[in-house]
C-alpha cells in the first residue's frame, strides 16, 4: 500500500488536469473550445518523443554491453511511443475537424507523424520476423538507432520548414510563450503527470515482456 502512493497520487493528480482543462482553464484566440485537446495532444507528442529516445538509449546499452535485459526495455519504450504517437495522431485528427473541417489534411505535421509511425511500425515487424533472441535485440537495437535519427527531423525540423495552418507551438521565434497564466499552469501540470504515466506504464511493460521471456526460456528447456 505504501510503495504504490505515487500511483493513487497520479490518479488524483490526471483527474484535476481533466478537470481543470475543461472548466478551469480559458479558450486561446480562434481556436475556441477546441484549446481543450491542447492539454492531452502535446504532452502525448511528449512522451512519443521521450519514449523514442529512451528506447535507443537503451538500445546502445544492448550493442555495448549484449545483455537482454537492455533489449527488452527497448522495446517496452518502443512499444509505449508507438501508443503515445496513435495518441497524438487521434487527439490532432480531432482539432483538425474542428478547425479544419477534415480529419486528415496532409499537413506538414500530420506528416510527419504518419512517417514516424511506419518507421516504429516497421520497427515491431523487424523484431516479429527474428526468432532467435540475440539476433533479433541485435538487429533491433540497430534499427532503433536509425529509426530515433528520424525523430528530431520528424518532430522538431520538417513541420516548421514548410507553412502549416497548425498554431504556433509554445515557445514561438521570438522566443516567448504565448498563453494565458492559469493556461500554462495546466499545461505544464499535464506534461508533468503524462511524464509519470509514462513510467508508470514502462515499468509494467517491462516486467511483462521480462515474465514472458521467463516463460520462454523454461518452455525450450
Amino acid at each position: 500500500m505504501r510503495e504504490n502512493w505515487w500511483k493513487y497520487l497520479l490518479g488524483v493528480w490526471m483527474a484535476v488536469i481533466i478537470v481543470a482543462a475543461f472548466l478551469f482553464t480559458p479558450t486561446a484566440k480562434g481556436l475556441g473550445q477546441t484549446t481543450r485537446v491542447l492539454y492531452f495532444h502535446v504532452p502525448s507528442a511528449w512522451v512519443t518523443t521521450l519514449a523514442f529516445f529512451i528506447s535507443a538509449v537503451f538500445s546502445v546499452l544492448y550493442l555495448m554491453r549484449h545483455q537482454l535485459h537492455y533489449d527488452i526495455r527497448a522495446e517496452a519504450a518502443a512499444q509505449i511511443g508507438l501508443i503515445f504517437a496513435i495518441l497524438t495522431t487521434v487527439t490532432g485528427s480531432i482539432w483538425a475537424k474542428e478547425i479544419w473541417h477534415s480529419y486528415w489534411n496532409w499537413d506538414p505535421r500530420e506528416t510527419s507523424i504518419f512517417m514516424l509511425l511506419l518507421i516504429y511500425a516497421a520497427y515491431f515487424a523487424l523484431r516479429s520476423a527474428i526468432e532467435d533472441p540475440e539476433q533479433r535485440a541485435r538487429l533491433a537495437a540497430v534499427y532503433s538507432l536509425l529509426a530515433f535519427a528520424t525523430v528530431p527531423f520528424l518532430v522538431f525540423v520538417i513541420p516548421r520548414i514548410y507553412d502549416s495552418l497548425h498554431p504556433d507551438p509554445l515557445i514561438n521565434p521570438d522566443r516567448k510563450i504565448h498563453m494565458d497564466v492559469r493556461m500554462l499552469r495546466v499545461f505544464l501540470g499535464s506534461f508533468g503527470a503524462f511524464t509519470v504515466l509514462f513510467y508508470w506504464l514502462f515499468t509494467l511493460r517491462v516486467k511483462v515482456l521480462s515474465l514472458e521471456q521467463h516463460v520462454l526460456r523454461k518452455l525450450e528447456e
